[in-house]
């Protein structure tokens, strides 16, 4: 059920989302959507504390959120695990294709890693939500080495979506790209993998020795 923040947020992103494109994810067009709408400050406040920056949190969670309801209606125990990861990113850029301008706009306001932390935040999350799709709920170092690889991947597949319209060009460059990023988690896996549960045996010894 939604809070009352999270309605006050819907209702001013979808009054900003047709700006956006023409004004980029700016206050001043965050401050026309909410008059538009007729938001007070302390609605504003309340919606949005960090403003625009939540504004593009939130334009994200629905389109994950919209992916994950996608998956569920399809059949992805029969498909390989880097077919079930394509198939939810694929799923993502789906709920986006409406306002692949906006995307646009966010990439320039930090919706890849390297605008800023918050940035990376909102890439994790959705790589997050794709393994979690894809099944995978392992709670080791695999978890977090699958996440940042397909963390790394999502930043360029979204470059080369919003500049190439054709969706089967998009589906082959995310499976070169997924393929790239599963050979360098088998080798980075052989390495790493030893290294941490060398160091987890360690700290259960010295856990064992504590009691």
């Amino acid at each position: 059920m939604s809070t009352p923040s999270q309605i006050l947020r819907d209702r001013w992103l979808e009054a900003l989302l047709p700006r956006v494109g023409e004004t980029g994810w700016t206050m001043v067009a965050a401050k026309q959507a909410a008059r538009e709408i007729e938001l007070t400050a302390g609605e504003q406040a309340l919606a949005a504390p960090n403003g625009v920056s939540d504004l593009i949190d939130r334009f994200i969670d629905r389109a994950v959120d919209e992916a994950l309801v996608n998956l569920s209606s399809e059949t992805l125990a029969t498909l390989r695990t880097h077919e079930r990861v394509s198939a939810g990113l694929k799923a993502w850029l789906d709920a986006l294709e409406p306002h692949r301008d906006a995307v646009r706009k966010a990439a320039g306001h930090g919706l890849l890693p390297w605008g800023a932390g918050a940035a990376a935040k909102r890439v994790w999350s959705i790589a997050d939500a794709i393994w979690e799709a894809a099944g995978d709920m392992a709670t080791d170092y695999n978890r977090q080495t699958k996440r940042a690889l397909l963390s790394a991947v999502i930043p360029r597949v979204v470059l080369y979506w919003l500049e190439q319209p054709d969706p089967e060009r998009v589906q082959r460059f995310i499976e070169m790209r997924l393929q790239e990023a599963m050979k360098l988690g088998q080798a980075g896996g052989k390495i790493l993998g030893p290294v941490l549960d060398f160091a987890e045996r360690v700290r259960s010894r010295r856990e064992a020795r504590d009691l």
